[in-house]
């Protein structure tokens, strides 16, 4: 898979996708991010990439021209398989299923938001999809890119190296998860300042073990996430 992420800081990510799987990821040829600015495709001597909203307004907003030119220039002909994403508070959550539909695409571009916001025709006739990552507002859409590159990368076949590793993730509709909380995990050693692992886990009983696990997980999800259960 690619991603391309459009910004107007692109040196934001030379840290986070340098670590993890994401890094392993590329080395290994699975995936392939492609970080774009966004000043390339202004026509100023100050690239100037925002304005002062129409109608009055705190803030500035990103101006359309130069993320349709990005884009267009970025995908000369764009294919189904190339989804444009808006990363901005006022977009649909982002959660797992997301990360699953997204995975299933060839190539991603993610467009960071900056300042006020954007300018609306971006979402209306550019964007394939508009997500936000949480109730809340960042300063910009970096950090939104990373988290979702990151989340949809571990998806990806070989990226993880062990097939089933994301099965059980937390919120995963497949394994013991369907839709909950990952189940709590415990590691040696099995008695740690007095607090000892639970024996069920110790015992070798796959299918113990396995309803111990799916019961932690509605017992989590019920005390932390009851939004969650059906």
């Amino acid at each position: 898979m690619i991603f391309h992420v459009l910004t107007i800081f692109p040196e934001f990510f030379a840290g986070p996708f340098a670590h993890g799987v994401v890094s392993r990821g590329q080395q290994a040829g699975l995936l392939e991010i492609r970080i774009h600015n966004l000043r390339d495709w202004t026509h100023d001597r100050h690239k100037t990439v925002d304005d002062r909203p129409f109608g009055g307004g705190e803030g500035m907003v990103l101006k359309p021209e130069p993320i349709f030119d990005a884009v267009e220039s970025i995908w000369p002909a764009r294919r189904p398989d190339q989804k444009a994403i808006l990363l901005s508070a006022q977009g649909r959550m982002f959660d797992q299923a997301s990360a699953g539909g997204l995975a299933r695409e060839a190539e991603i571009l993610l467009i960071c938001g900056r300042y006020e916001g954007v300018d609306e025709r971006v979402a209306e006739h550019l964007a394939d999809d508009e997500i936000s990552i949480g109730n809340y507002v960042l300063s910009g859409g970096e950090l939104a890119a990373a988290v979702v590159i990151d989340a949809v990368a571990r998806l990806l076949p070989g990226v993880l190296g062990n097939e089933t590793s994301a099965t059980f993730d937390s919120f995963q509709l497949a394994g013991h998860g369907e839709g909950l909380l990952d189940c709590p995990h415990w590691t040696r050693p099995a008695e740690f300042r007095g607090w000892k692992a639970p024996e069920v886990l110790l015992n070798g009983n796959h299918e113990e073990i396995r309803r111990f696990r799916k019961k932690l997980a509605l017992e989590k999800t019920a005390r932390l996430r009851p939004d969650l259960l059906p």
